[in-house]
């Protein structure tokens, strides 16, 4: 393997920096200081310059320094040592360290500048362990949460470095080096159209196309390509027809999941890759106990992305192993679960009680996003969850103002949907009002009807915003560029207007104009009633019938005065016998018969 010296470029030092490098030259006599051709790294980092690189400084001991044009540093009047004297210790000399020490000491690294500090200490470096250390230094920046490489880390001298030599030798690193390289740089949006990049993708696909690529490198470059090319890009559809034709007992669990999240980002050809994803499908289930939470995650997003609705035993397996990992989901990775959860229709009671342990315990620290989904879990599932209903309102109590409009409609509209008042009720609708008050303007106008309707239906009538609601100017901002409101909310807006004057006789202000007021609440797409159970209103109709003698004793779906339809109607006279549906004369009285409507 040939070897590159690193060379260290001090034309971006500080003062600071330059009497730092002083100290050290007591115990080091001779430092041999290069200078990196900025016009080899004008294309990644910074522009070239035309004047000659002039270095003069003072030692600690009053001896002078010089280094003119790249010229070796070294003490006037004084011979020059030989390069080698200062790189006897094994720790210097990396023909005496092992890779493995080598790794181990870059992987106890914290930060970027410790990684290069350690770099600038080797005199030379195989281009494999250069690739490690770029590949230490994206992970470290990742871990801290940094999207791009700081620009200090971009133009320091020995990173630059690195990266020349990883352009220039990167037909000698070993696949899984390389693919590995790229992807570190890829997770920190260095420029695509680098020249560094350019050279590695260029590599990677010679490389492809020979084949010989294993599972684990074509995973990683597949994925790397996406960041770098998208979806769409033509290489992908080769990685994706390799990893076909592996057998996927060869797979590692990681790379099962790899390659979930590879066809994850074609969706637009998921029914070309069908008959590989059913047998994908079938195979992860003998993989399941094998992932972490992480990768669990990632898989049932995939699922849910993929919209694959025939792979409900691996979604069931799946949620089996959930439960005992709910602990261990972070915010993003338990809101995918809940997601696919959702998109699956899987319920599991034990899952139910993990999550009601975990969102008891650990509201307050829960994410916005995560609260919500956990609310609207309840919602589609139609669970009355009290532990998990009691520990989001008081959430909501002490935290309010982290929530976004759509976020808070998605907490209160379960309350309502469930028929349920939490212990701190008159704390939480509290909060709720004043949050309104203040920030009117600022809810949408769906989202802030949806949530007032929701109040309603728990009977917390919002009677101080009844005549904003019904205002010509409200209604108009709801209609928006549409030339008609939608259905639902007409039929939330009659609702409400209908609540003013049945539960609230003392309001007094704005009516709902006729024009926008709904005749009944049952329509055939968005309904504020559930549609009545096929089977259980043929079994009553079947119970009616032999009951009553007939069929026409007893009318279907009857509309009230109040927009409500009744499941089943029975007209009786004054005696009590009963009536044929048609009959409209001698109604004494009409019997219901209907599910609650909440």
């Amino acid at each position: 393997m040939a070897l590159i010296t690193l060379r260290r470029n001090l034309c971006h030092l500080s003062d600071f920096r330059i009497h730092g490098a002083l100290a050290a030259l007591k115990n080091h006599p001779v430092i041999h200081v290069h200078k990196v051709s900025e016009e080899r790294l004008c294309p990644w980092f910074c522009s070239p310059r035309s004047e000659p690189f002039r270095v003069r400084f003072h030692h600690g001991c009053c001896k002078k320094f010089h280094s003119e044009n790249g010229n070796d540093l070294h003490a006037v009047g004084e011979p020059v040592f030989s390069q080698a004297h200062d790189w006897d210790r094994p720790e210097q000399n990396l023909k005496s360290v092992d890779e493995q020490m080598f790794y181990r000491r870059l992987n106890s690294f914290t930060s970027s500048e410790e990684v290069l500090s350690f770099i600038s200490t080797l005199q030379t470096l195989p281009a494999t362990l250069a690739a490690g250390a770029l590949q230490r230094i994206c992970e470290v920046e990742k871990k801290d949460g940094n999207q791009k490489l700081p620009k200090e880390i971009l133009k320091n001298s020995v990173f630059q470095a690195l990266c020349i030599q990883c352009e220039q030798e990167s037909s000698g690193l070993p696949d899984a080096i390389l693919v590995t390289a790229l992807q570190a740089l890829t997770l920190l949006q260095v420029d695509p159209h680098s020249s560094l990049l350019l050279n590695l993708v260029t590599e990677c696909h010679c490389r492809l196309k020979r084949g010989g690529l294993e599972v684990h490198s074509l995973c990683i470059l597949g994925e790397s390509l996406i960041k770098l090319q998208g979806p769409g890009c033509a290489t992908l559809e080769l990685i994706i027809c390799q990893l076909k034709s592996e057998k996927l007992e060869e797979f590692t669990p990681e790379d099962i999941v790899a390659l979930y999240r590879i066809l994850q980002a074609c969706t637009e050809k998921v029914d070309q890759h069908q008959a590989f994803l059913n047998k994908l499908n079938n195979f992860s289930l003998s993989v399941v106990y094998h992932l972490s939470p992480t990768l669990m995650s990632q898989v049932l997003s995939a699922l849910a992305v993929l919209d694959q609705t025939q792979a409900l035993p691996l979604v069931i397996k799946l949620g089996k192993y959930a439960v005992r990992h709910i602990p261990h989901f972070t915010n993003e990775e338990l809101r995918k679960v809940l997601e696919a959860f959702i998109c699956f229709g899987h319920n599991d009671r034990f899952f139910t009680k993990a999550l009601e342990r975990h969102v008891a315990s650990s509201c307050l620290t829960l994410d916005p996003e995560v609260v919500s989904k956990v609310m609207e879990y309840c919602s589609r599932k139609r669970m009355l969850s009290k532990p998990i209903l009691d520990a989001v309102a008081e959430t909501f109590v002490c935290q309010s103002e982290k929530f976004s409009p759509h976020q808070i409609y998605e907490l209160i509209e379960p309350f309502g949907k469930l028929n349920y008042l939490p212990p701190n009720a008159s704390a939480l609708f509290r909060k709720l009002e004043n949050m309104l008050l203040t920030h009117f303007n600022y809810f949408p106008p769906k989202t802030l009807l949806k949530i007032l309707h929701s109040c309603s239906l728990i009977e917390c009538h919002p009677v101080n915003f009844m005549a904003k609601i019904f205002s010509p100017y409200f209604l108009q901002k709801l209609q928006g560029e549409e030339l008609y409101l939608d259905r639902l909310s007409l039929a939330q807006l009659t609702q409400l207007f209908l609540t003013s004057v049945l539960e609230c006789p003392f309001y007094k202000g704005q009516k709902l104009l006729p024009k926008y007021q709904v005749r009944s609440f049952l329509t055939p797409c968005s309904s504020l009633e559930t549609p009545v159970d096929f089977q259980l209103y043929k079994s009553v109709k079947i119970g009616l019938t032999d009951l009553l003698g007939a069929r026409l004793y007893f009318a279907s779906k009857v509309l009230t005065p109040y927009c409500y339809t009744i499941d089943v109607e029975i007209k009786l006279d004054e005696e009590g016998l009963v009536l044929p549906y048609t009959v409209d004369e001698d109604v004494h009285k009409r019997s219901p018969i209907t599910r609650s409507r909440r």
